[in-house]
């Protein structure tokens, strides 16, 4: 193996390798083929131990990042899992489904490759699974406090963990079968296989935190009686309210929310039952509008589903492939980055604006379009104008649209009640998570606006921070 000091100049980056499309497009397992622990341990290499390192900066969670890199260069995995285990609740998702905002302040990354610090962590957090090193996180000792947590997504299940094993009883009330949120029920499972959340569902369980699925807040039980039997309730329920696209044909049946369509077959997946129509691609023109995860999301599985032709609109322009002045390093950049889905067949259209959904008969046909272009003023704002004689239509069966999303939830118990709501409609809180409600805290997305993974776990550990000093203070 070439020598630490010169590692990063001797070793090219080397990613994970993926299934053939012909193979993978036929099921929802994993697309990803991990490297072996030797290649592994020559990526950690790379890593130059930087006297100033920026990668644990951009890293929300403040990943320990050098430190188990060169754990894992010297073939100390165990050690390096015990140093990722300080910062991380649970690195086998993030080493997952993170956009990895720690490569992006690679100081190697400003004119090489950056460390493949994602993958490293997936091996990691896999090699102790293997081994057996991961144990649940049971309490010596316990209070007598008991914490209520609305909602089994990352944010969630991050305040239950810390909370019991800080020696609180922890009770998670879940509304779906099963634990996960959005983690679960909107990214596919190709892309974080189901088994991993189930894994560590079970650790936790076995550390003493119970979780109560199938139970909505609101129907099943009440707010105010959880504030009575618990001595903290946090919510943690995310940001559910997808974006609408209101042009004319809206109410067209064979048009939906990325969100449902995503659910959906993550429940057919696993048997669950569910509302509605199917929502299947199989020989369907399908149109996913949107271009970010979530509409590559829709695109892979469409592709599975059997769709016979996917297209995927975004208004905004095609981002760069590396940084400009604009995006100067170590800020996380927004450039173009192809995925697995995209590679498994869809046509990219940038800059179209979706005008009108055509139909025949109440069901989707077709949409009307129009190239757009953004023009920079002086005020350095964008402004978006319609290219004139670039209008089309287009023949569609089917259409996502996975336009982001708006705000938690307000239907059932968040409207009813009375929990001050921010300007954006997310549950409004102090800057110790507690909402208008006394003993009431919120976490995660429901809190802050749809944001990822990575900092929903941040914002459920410190809300169970938060939670924790609140109630030893009070003892």
């Amino acid at each position: 193996m070439s020598s630490k000091l010169t590692g990063f100049m001797d070793i090219e980056r080397k990613n994970f390798s993926n299934r053939s499309i012909s193979d993978r497009v036929k099921d929802f397992d994993s697309v990803n083929i991990p490297l072996t622990e030797s290649e592994m341990m020559a990526q950690a290499n790379r890593c130059m131990d930087c006297g100033t390192s920026f990668c644990n900066w951009g890293c929300p969670l403040g990943n320990l990042i050098p430190e188990w890199n060169d754990l894992v260069y010297i073939g100390d995995w165990e050690g390096a899992y015990h140093k990722l285990a300080l910062t991380a609740n649970f690195p086998e998702f993030t080493g997952r489904i993170c956009p990895s905002l720690c490569e992006a302040a690679c100081v190697l990354g400003v004119n090489r490759d950056a460390v493949s610090i994602r993958e490293i962590e997936q091996s990691i957090v896999e090699t102790a699974f293997e081994n057996g090193w991961i144990q649940p996180r049971t309490p010596k000792v316990r209070t007598n406090k008991k914490i209520a947590v609305i909602g089994g997504g990352p944010s969630g299940l991050a305040a239950a963990d810390d909370l019991n094993a800080l020696g609180h009883r922890v009770t998670v009330y879940e509304r779906e079968l099963r634990v996960g949120g959005l983690m679960r029920y909107g990214i596919p499972n190709y892309k974080l296989d189901k088994s991993i959340i189930e894994r560590r569902v079970d650790l936790m369980k076995a550390a003493g935190i119970i979780f109560v699925n199938g139970m909505k807040i609101g129907r099943d039980i009440k707010l105010e009686t959880l504030s009575k039997e618990y001595d903290a309730t946090i919510m943690a329920c995310g940001t559910w309210v997808p974006r609408d696209l209101n042009i004319p044909g809206r109410d067209l049946k064979g048009i939906y929310f990325a969100v449902d369509y995503l659910s959906q077959q993550t429940k057919k997946y696993f048997g669950e039952k569910f509302e509605g129509e199917d929502l299947n691609a199989k020989d369907k023109v399908v149109l996913v509008i949107g271009g970010g995860d979530t509409g590559a999301d829709c695109v892979g599985t469409a592709n599975r589903q059997g769709a016979k032709k996917v297209y995927q609109f975004e208004i905004l322009p095609k981002p760069l492939i590396c940084r400009d002045e604009s995006m100067p390093w170590p800020t996380y950049p927004k450039l173009y980055k192809s995925t697995t889905a995209h590679e498994e067949g869809c046509i990219n259209e940038w800059e179209v604006a979706t005008k009108e959904f055509l139909g025949k008969e109440g069901h989707l046909s077709g949409i009307r379009g129009i190239k757009v272009e953004w023009i920079k003023e002086k005020d350095d704002r964008y402004h978006l104008t319609e290219l004139e004689g670039t209008g089309f239509e287009m023949d569609v069966d089917m259409v996502l649209i996975a336009a982001g999303f708006l705000h938690t939830e307000h239907d059932g118990f968040i409207g009813k009640s009375g929990i001050s709501l921010d300007k954006s409609g997310n549950v409004s809180t102090d800057d110790k998570h507690m909402t208008s409600l006394k003993k009431v805290f919120a976490a995660g997305d429901m809190r802050t606006g749809q944001s990822l993974v990575v900092k929903a776990i941040l914002d459920g550990k410190q809300a169970a921070a938060n939670v924790d000093r609140f109630l030893m203070r009070c003892e």
